[in-house]
């Protein structure tokens, strides 16, 4: 038996592949299935292609060129299902003890027994703090849900990336006031190329305030200090929508036994080949393989990694 941590897309990619191979396993998730993309916007259209996100040799039909979440949704339940995956939801893994080929695998509901273990836990459940004053009140956010919540309300949103610009544009057209707060100084290169014209056109014309070179220094409960290139500027605010990114539970992956680097980044130490770590038997997949660099690991360069984690296992099996 393997045991696979996360239900994600990855994860799901890997259970197929195993049972391709005549290898049983459970997937462990301690939210819903595709947890990650259950908590994306529900009106998020994906930058890729459907047959870009598609897994197993299941095909993803969608109505548009980008499918959206709600479509994303509904093909991953139906991939789970056409392969009989063997699936716990809402179950967190809380320790991985034994060795290679003789694992017991502590969930806050039961103990199992397995031989490999595939983390693939992704990178959405812990959003990068700010670590500023005010950050913890109730009016911060840091997932984005829907817009209209927002309408009539001052709504500052943090970030360049395409969450901030996704953000700022829907907000706005449900009439929110919107200010846009950029650390760069400008929207960022990797933003769809069919939204930056959008949001460049609407700060051009004064009807999304965008700041460059911006940072928050400050958020009060009916106020947000910037530290703008023109100086320290205090705003009206009820709202702050922080699009600030997200990372990998570092602390889960170390208390399962794997090593991180040492640099800025914080990979997680495994072969590129097999994509095993540090620790015997256990393997990482997914865009969690990225640590901090959470821009260059997507559900679609990370689907091979369920073959690589799959063929490895069965060679080291038979």
């Amino acid at each position: 038996m393997v045991i696979i941590v996360g239900a994600g897309p990855i994860g799901l990619a890997t259970a197929i592949e195993l049972k391709r191979r005549n290898i049983p396993s459970k997937i462990i998730e301690r939210g819903c299935l595709v947890n990650s993309i259950f908590n994306y916007p529900k009106d998020m259209t994906f930058f890729s292609t459907s047959e870009r996100l598609e897994i197993g040799g299941v095909p993803f039909i969608s109505h548009n060129p980008k499918p959206t979440r709600r479509e994303a949704l509904e093909y991953y339940r139906r991939a789970a299902e056409s392969y009989e995956l063997d699936v716990n939801l809402y179950e967190e893994v809380q320790e991985i003890n034994g060795d290679d080929g003789a694992f017991t695998v502590t969930t806050d509901k039961d103990d199992y027994e397995a031989s490999k273990v595939v983390v693939a836990t992704g990178f959405y459940d812990i959003p990068k703090m700010m670590n500023i004053p005010g950050e913890e009140l109730d009016k911060v956010k840091h997932y984005y849900d829907e817009a209209h919540a927002y309408a009539w309300q001052d709504v500052l949103v943090i970030g360049g990336g395409n969450s901030a610009v996704d953000a700022a544009l829907e907000t706005y057209r449900s009439h929110a006031n919107v200010t846009l707060a950029v650390r760069d100084d400008d929207i960022k290169e990797s933003v769809k190329y069919w939204v930056k014209p959008d949001i460049k056109n609407r700060i051009k014309n004064d009807e999304i305030t965008g700041y460059f070179n911006t940072e928050v220094k400050e958020i009060k409960p009916k106020e947000v200090v910037l530290d703008t290139p023109e100086g320290t500027k205090t705003i009206p605010n009820d709202f702050v929508l922080a699009m600030t990114g997200y990372q990998p539970n570092f602390e889960l992956m170390q208390q399962f036994g794997i090593e991180l680097t040492d640099d800025e980044d914080r990979m997680p130490v495994y072969s590129d080949e097999s994509l095993e770590t540090n620790r015997d038997g256990v393997y990482v997949a997914g865009v969690v393989c990225g640590g901090m660099d959470t821009s260059s690991l997507f559900i679609e360069n990370t689907r091979i990694h369920a073959e690589h984690i799959a063929g490895d296992i069965e060679s080291k099996l038979n």
